[in-house]
């Protein structure tokens, strides 16, 4: 296998790929089920708390003031073991059956946070460098940063990825331009279900929880199925720690901030803890944030307060692993109205400080085995998810009633889901995975607007993906068949019969990598998506008083499919990291809502249909570091629609951006024990192509400041930082904020957060 030849992922300063994986250093196991090393730094002074994790069997553990780590306990196999500590460049290394010899693994110093893996795009652990589908990631360092409730905003940074913003506080992921229900959100490889046709409805997991957010952009439908037709966001969380073998321990730690844009204070509180075979990990995240505040005045009715948290067990052994998770995210967000004026434009009205609000909670109970047997990593895993959605208003009777609350709509979604996944590999360049998915789904429309009816639905898919090396090249190739069935109640409200609808779907992917020498290597690939029309396009018939519009849908919207085509360069030489893809997708059945003349309770009628669309676009990206501590980045994306039978512009098509960013570790700040600064530009292109009636507000450039410092404190590692958001307090508008026609965007903010121990 290419991973199991490597050594690291390369640095900034790496040497080129081949280089370094014949470099790779063998693992010892010091008994039959025992695995043991020994990590230093560059000068051979070994390094305390570097975190060591056998990636498939989601094992951690640290190093000690030696420098040492050992797991105990380990089941027969080929595993990946990867070594990680803030400031220094990820080591990847291969152990198993034959393995002979001591490690003793260096670590480089590195200013830039490094991810060395994915297994998002393959189902199984990947070299990110290696990887034949597009991908990127998130490190805890850059995550913890953002400090967003919002998991959409927390993404921003990475190319081609944008915000389908409500405030602040609520976003959807815009993966190359497509957004909604074509881009699938998962938690730990298993999907997020919600009612994603609403803008106000986010995806309910808080990245503060996760160790790293892998993102797969281009049609993921091949492993995860319907809604990955325009990529995937994999919410990745830390393993738990591992105690085989050696004395428990418990671990706490916190952090806090504060924003001074919409006087938001989060506090994260953190436990975890092994003895033995048994390992657990508690956190809770607290955010309270008022009214944002742009250069103009307040923008009333934006503020929010939410509650999330996990809660995560489990045992491992010879035999294998379980781990099982709860999760709840939760919280309640204001919501600005379209006939509330040009709030944030002019002085507040204080007649505007009351106003819709939603009310979501979403609890997720997820399990999940591995069970290594005869040379096969068997892994089930299942998980119950409950996501309610409530709207209330300062209305009684269709009066405004200033204190009162009455409830628009109430929507509850319970759903089950089940993956079945054997891997193999190790042998002879080649592994892969086969696997089988099915999800059971119950909606149950309360309250006194029925958006869409009582529904029920069931999906079921098997799948192939398989990888080869063969010398430079690396291939992928898989095929998926699903299937889906739904059915609705009668509803009198919405003039709805009871029926049923069935969707089939055949997906594919083939991709493949070549090194061309020098560091440089090239990828392409093709591959389709699919995705079915969800419960809202096929039957809304209400207003959505946030956008001024009244939706109608229809009960006979066919499958959306789309054929992509995209593929780029890639190059790592000594100091210089750089990227560039271009992407190209057919999309037949586009679904999409458009106006018409007609009017219903004075709001202009959309109603959803479906046509031929093409979408293309590209991405660069590069970051180079021309002296020791100074890291310069820069990263531009387009992305372009079109409907194919009018030549008309799609809606919601992410005008051009770039990113310019300089960090600064003095000497010793790459090892996380002194000081970092940083700044930013982020430029934003008017959008040049809007549809038909869409406004497109102009262009802007935000500049952003910020800096860290890292003592230790009673022994434990302290981090304060500080960044200020648009520097310059710019007045400026998003293209894809749903707020931009009445609403500016936040002016300027300070954030300071402290943590201590996490």
């Amino acid at each position: 296998m290419l991973i199991a030849l490597l050594l690291a992922a390369a640095p900034l300063a790496a040497d080129p790929p081949r280089a370094d994986r014949a470099a790779a250093p063998a693992v010892h196991r010091a008994a039959a089920d025992t695995l043991a090393g020994v990590v230093t730094d560059g000068a051979g002074a070994p390094l305390a708390g570097v975190e060591a994790t056998i990636v498939e069997l989601e094992r951690r553990t640290r190093s000690d003031a030696d420098g040492r780590f050992a797991f105990a306990a380990l089941p027969p196999g080929r595993y990946l073991l990867q070594l990680r500590l803030p400031g220094h460049a990820p080591a990847v290394v291969a152990f198993g059956p034959g393995s002979a010899g001591p490690v003793r693994v260096a670590l480089r110093e590195s200013p830039v946070e490094l991810e060395s893996l994915v297994v998002t795009a393959a189902r199984t652990p990947l070299a990110a460098a290696a990887s034949p589908l597009s991908v990127a990631t998130l490190g805890p360092e850059r995550l913890r940063a953002s400090s967003s409730v919002s998991l959409a905003h927390a993404l921003e940074g990475v190319p081609g990825v944008a915000t389908l913003s409500t405030g602040q506080q609520v976003g959807k992921p815009v993966i190359r331009g497509f957004s909604g229900s074509r881009v699938l959100v998962l938690a730990d490889g298993l999907r997020l279900e919600d009612y994603s046709w609403s803008d106000e409805d986010a995806p309910s997991i808080d990245a503060r929880l996760a160790q790293r957010v892998e993102v797969v952009r281009g049609p993921a439908s091949l492993l995860y199925g319907s809604d990955a037709e325009g990529g995937v966001v994999n919410v990745v969380p830390e393993p738990l720690p591992d105690a085989v073998g050696r004395r428990g321990f418990v671990r706490t730690g916190a952090e806090s901030w504060f924003a001074t844009n919409n006087r938001e204070s989060g506090l994260v509180l953190r436990g975890e803890g092994a003895r033995g075979a048994a390992g657990w990990r508690a956190t809770v995240v607290g955010r309270l944030g008022e009214d944002y505040r742009t250069p103009r005045g307040k923008v009333e009715n934006t503020g929010f307060g939410a509650l999330d948290g996990e809660l995560a067990g489990g045992v491992r052994g010879d035999w294998g692993s379980l781990v099982v998770r709860y999760d709840r995210y939760g919280g309640e967000f204001k919501l600005l109205e379209a006939d509330s004026g040009r709030a944030g434009v002019g002085p507040a009205d204080p007649a505007e400080e009351e106003g819709p609000e939603r009310k979501l909670s979403d609890d997720r109970v997820q399990a999940a085995a591995v069970l290594p047997w005869r040379g096969i990593r068997v892994e089930p895993r299942a998980q119950w998810q409950r996501h309610s959605l409530v709207e209330v208003a300062d209305e009684l009777n269709g009066e405004r009633v200033p204190g009162k609350e009455s409830v628009q709509f109430d929507l509850l979604l319970d759903t089950y889901s089940f993956d079945l996944l054997a891997h193999h590999g190790g042998g002879g360049g080649a592994e892969g995975t086969v696997g089988v998915s099915a999800l059971l789904q119950h909606n149950d429309t309360r309250g006194p607007v029925p958006l869409v009816p009582d529904a029920r639905m069931r999906t079921a898919a098997l799948f192939a993906v398989e990888q080869v090396e063969l010398g430079p090249v690396r291939l992928l190739a898989g095929a998926r068949a699903d299937g889906r069935a739904l059915e609705w109640d009668p509803n009198a409200e919405l003039g709805l019969a009871a029926g049923s609808r069935t969707w089939r779907a055949a997906t594919f992917n083939l991709a493949g990598t070549v090194e061309l020498g020098g560091g440089l290597a090239a990828r392409a690939g093709v591959g389709r998506g699919w995705r079915a029309p969800n419960l809202f396009e096929l039957f809304a018939n209400g207003p959505r008083l946030g956008e001024a519009r009244f939706d109608v849908g229809s009960a006979e919207l066919d499958t959306e499919s789309t054929l992509a085509l995209d593929g780029g360069f890639r190059w790592r030489g000594r100091g210089v990291e750089a990227e560039v893809e271009g992407y190209r997708h057919r999309v037949d059945d586009y679904l999409y809502a458009a106006p018409t003349a007609e009017l219903r309770q004075g709001l202009r009628v959309f109603r959803y249909d479906q046509t031929r669309a093409r979408l293309w676009g590209g991405e660069a990206a590069v970051q180079v570091e021309p002296a020791r501590g100074l890291l310069l980045r820069g990263a531009v994306d387009v992305a372009r629609g079109t409907d194919a039978a009018t030549g008309r512009p799609l809606p919601l098509m992410p005008p051009p951006r770039a990113l310019l960013r300089a960090e600064l570790r003095p000497e010793g700040g790459a090892s996380g024990r002194g000081t970092h600064l940083w700044t930013q530009l982020r430029g934003v292109a008017r959008q040049s192509h809007p549809a038909p009636g869409e406004y497109a507000p102009g262009g802007y450039a935000l500049l952003d400041l910020g800096g860290g410092w890292e003592p230790r404190l009673v022994g434990r590692r302290v981090r304060l930082e500080a960044q200020l958001e648009n520097a310059l307090d710019t007045a400026y508008r998003s293209f894809l904020s749903r707020y931009k026609e009445f609403a500016l965007d936040p002016g300027r903010s300070l954030t300071v957060r402290a943590a201590w121990g996490l």
